[in-house]
């Protein structure tokens, strides 16, 4: 995999396989130190900020002039940190996770009262993945905490499929800029509403309804 760093403001740096280690410790040292990151995912590209700095995500919502009614979806890199998000788990949940996990299938979830707001838009719910194979697992895996993954374009505008177009939209306000080419750019998640015992799905996106309901 050839992957290539942009680091503001527009700093070019190529990096191989070898150095993928590196190309993930730059990227976790600027959502800890604040900043915000655009990588790529199965799906589109994503902006990541570390979930519990309330300034990066201000920065985030004002980037995106996204509006402050609509929560922010994070991906996590295991399970177990389902317990910082999560404030329960049906086993209906446990089900879907065990087949589409990890993979382009977000699940909203009974939020945690402790967290911001900007990551619940005051809706007592989470929408959580674990992302299927990609940078986006790599760079969660390593992190240890949750990280944002909104759609890299200003709402309205179709989401980016490749680094050249994230650039297109946000010129140098993006701290750290990882390009490892097109991303399929089909289809987005899928989005599943497990707060109760049923399956409510509210976006049918890469995994199908039929998949969905095929065990249930």
């Amino acid at each position: 995999m050839q992957l290539t760093v942009l680091v503001s403001p527009m700093a070019l740096i190529k990096a191989a396989e070898s150095t993928m280690k590196q190309v993930l410790l730059k990227a976790l040292d600027v959502l800890k130190t604040g900043g915000i990151v655009a990588y790529p995912t199965e799906t589109f590209y994503g902006l990541g900020v570390k979930y519990d700095r309330e300034d990066s995500l201000e920065r985030l919502y004002t980037l995106k002039q996204r509006p402050r009614e609509k929560a922010m979806p994070l991906i996590i890199g295991n399970r177990a940190l389902l317990s910082v998000v999560a404030d329960s788990i049906s086993a209906a949940a446990e089900s879907v996770m065990d087949r589409f996990w990890p993979g382009p299938l977000i699940l909203i979830l009974p939020a945690k009262k402790n967290l911001p707001r900007l990551i619940t838009a005051g809706t007592q719910r989470v929408a959580v993945r674990i992302p299927g194979d990609s940078f986006a697992l790599h760079l969660a895996g390593i992190a240890g905490f949750p990280i944002t993954a909104t759609s890299a374009n200003p709402s309205g505008m179709p989401p980016a499929r490749d680094a050249e177009t994230v650039i297109k939209y946000f010129k140098d306000d993006i701290d750290l800029i990882i390009d490892a080419g097109p991303t399929p750019g089909i289809l987005p998640s899928t989005i599943v509403d497990m707060t109760g015992d049923t399956l409510n799905i509210l976006r049918e996106g890469m995994v199908k309804k039929e998949s969905l309901l095929l065990k249930l």
